[in-house]
């Protein structure tokens, strides 16, 4: 079934697409002179926000990502000291993650940077309009979660 509203799905899932281009790239420049790439930064962000450490599956699961790809990001993060592994009670084999002071302090240095940047770019937008739009992309991302990626229903 086609309709107006699918198109302007499409369009908005298009635009999304090249936002996050434009955000990782805006990224890498904000926090490349702290020794950061945006990925590494998402990955650090991921685990600072967590209530306590989680294994690397549940990591990738909060960033909708793939495991691999976040398994790859972690290993480096732990090779330069910014996250060690502890044993998980709950599993032998999947390690939990956490932060380690070093890495807390980077992450930090970072969402120094990212707030005045954050406040340039809100500049002159409507509030009321970027919690709309952040609602709806929430709930779209909510749909997408509770089915699976080639549900047509």
């Amino acid at each position: 079934m086609h309709s107006a509203a699918a198109d302007e799905i499409t369009d908005l899932v298009l635009e999304v697409f090249r936002l996050n281009g434009r955000l990782i790239a805006a990224g890498d420049t904000l926090v490349g002179r702290i020794g950061l790439t945006s990925a590494r930064w998402q990955v650090l962000g991921a685990i600072a926000l967590q209530a306590h450490p989680l294994p690397v599956v549940r990591i990738a699961d909060a960033m909708g990502l793939a495991r691999q790809s976040v398994q790859r990001i972690v290993d480096a993060l732990a090779q330069d000291g910014l996250v060690v592994f502890r044993e998980n009670p709950h599993h032998k084999r999947a390690k939990l993650v956490a932060l380690t002071p070093k890495g807390l302090a980077l992450f930090r240095a970072a969402m120094r940077l990212q707030k005045p940047w954050a406040g340039k770019l809100a500049d002159r937008l409507d509030r009321a309009s970027l919690a709309t739009t952040l609602t709806v992309l929430k709930a779209l991302r909510a749909r997408l979660e509770t089915r699976k990626t080639g549900d047509r229903s």
